[in-house]
C-alpha cells in the first residue's frame, strides 16, 4: 500500500536549504526510495498540514494576524492520516447554514489550535473536516461541512454545546498509538447496549451487513474518531461491541451519548482493499503466472 507525503521540501541526497525553495509544493512518493530523501522544514512560508497528498501543486498564504480566513479551492483535492488517539474534547459553538449558502460549524478548542493553519485536517467525531477559519484569542475554528458529509454522518445529530472528539493529521514524525483512520467515515451505527463492568464499559453498536463484514474480532475500528478493538462480532444480531477502560471514558465522547444514538465508523482499509483485490480476480493471476 504506498503512501504519499506532500512536504514543505524535499531533497535527494543532500541537506536543505531554504533558498532552494521557489516553487510550489510538489507530489512525491516516498515508497519508491525513502532512504534517498531529506525531509526538511522551513518556517520562511506557512507549514502545510501534514501528510496532505496533492494532485497538483498547491501552497496555502501566509497571514500575519491570529484571526484568519481561508477557503480551499478545492478540499477534495486534500488526504490525510489520523491515528485515531482523541487529543481533546471540543465544544460545538455554532453550526447551520451560513451566507455563502454552505454548512459550517465553529467549535471550541484549545490543543488542536496550537499550531493550527488554514486549510489544515482536523477529525472531527472521526470526520475528517477542513480548517476554514480561526481565531487563537477566541479559541475557536471553523470547518465547512457538506451535505455528502451529513447525510453519511452522525454531525447532522450535533447542537451548540455538543462535545466532540478532536484529534489533528498526524506529522511524519508522530508516534503511532492507534492504527491508520483516514477520516472517511464508512456510515454510522447505533448505540444499543452500554453495560458497566467495574469501573470499564461494555458499547455494543448495531451495524448494517454491508458495513459489519469488514469488523472482525480483535481488529481495529474507529468509533467516532476513536481507536478502539473490537471485542466481540455477532452476525446474528448485526452487532459487535469494545470495552472502554476509565482513562478513555474521560477522554472521549461515545460515554456521553445514550442508547439509540449513533456513533461514526470507519472500518480498517486494510479489510477493503483485500476484498478489492479478491474481487478482481486478484489470486487467479497470481496462479497463472
Amino acid at each position: 500500500m504506498a503512501v504519499s507525503f506532500s512536504l514543505t521540501s524535499l531533497t535527494k541526497n543532500s541537506q536543505f536549504s531554504p533558498s532552494k525553495l521557489k516553487k510550489p509544493t510538489k507530489i512525491f512518493n516516498l515508497l519508491r526510495n525513502p532512504s534517498n530523501f531529506n525531509l526538511g522544514f522551513t518556517s520562511s512560508i506557512s507549514k502545510p498540514s501534514p501528510l496532505f497528498v496533492f494532485t497538483k501543486s498547491y501552497s496555502l498564504p501566509r497571514f500575519a494576524n491570529k484571526t484568519q480566513k481561508f477557503l480551499p479551492k478545492n478540499p477534495n483535492q486534500i488526504r490525510c492520516l489520523f491515528t485515531g488517539i482523541v487529543e481533546e474534547m471540543g465544544q460545538v459553538k455554532q453550526l447551520g447554514t451560513a451566507d455563502h449558502g454552505g454548512f459550517d460549524m465553529t467549535i471550541g478548542a484549545q490543543t488542536v489550535l496550537q499550531d493550527v493553519h488554514l486549510g489544515d485536517s482536523i477529525a472531527v467525531n472521526g470526520t475528517c473536516l477542513t480548517v476554514t477559519e480561526f481565531d487563537n484569542r477566541l479559541g475557536e475554528f471553523k470547518v465547512g461541512i457538506a451535505p455528502e458529509t451529513l447525510r453519511k454522518t452522525s454531525l447532522s445529530e450535533l447542537e451548540p454545546g455538543s462535545l466532540v472528539n478532536l484529534e489533528r493529521a498526524m506529522l511524519p514524525t508522530t508516534r503511532m498509538g492507534g492504527h491508520f483512520v483516514q477520516g472517511h467515515v464508512d456510515g454510522t451505527g447505533e448505540i444499543v447496549a452500554m453495560d458497566p463492568e467495574e469501573d470499564s464499559l461494555w458499547v455494543k453498536v448495531k451495524v448494517n451487513k454491508e458495513l459489519l463484514k469488514y469488523v472482525v474480532p480483535k481488529g481495529f475500528i474507529a468509533v467516532d474518531g476513536t481507536s478502539l478493538t473490537v471485542v466481540d462480532v455477532s452476525d446474528e444480531e448485526g452487532c459487535f461491541n469494545f470495552m472502554l477502560v476509565t482513562y478513555t471514558q474521560q477522554h472521549v465522547v461515545i460515554p456521553l451519548k445514550k442508547v439509540g444514538q449513533k456513533v461514526n465508523l470507519e472500518v480498517d482499509i486494510l479489510g477493503k482493499y483485500v476484498e478489492r483485490l479478491l474481487s478482481s480476480g486478484f489470486l487467479d493471476s497470481i496462479k497463472s503466472n
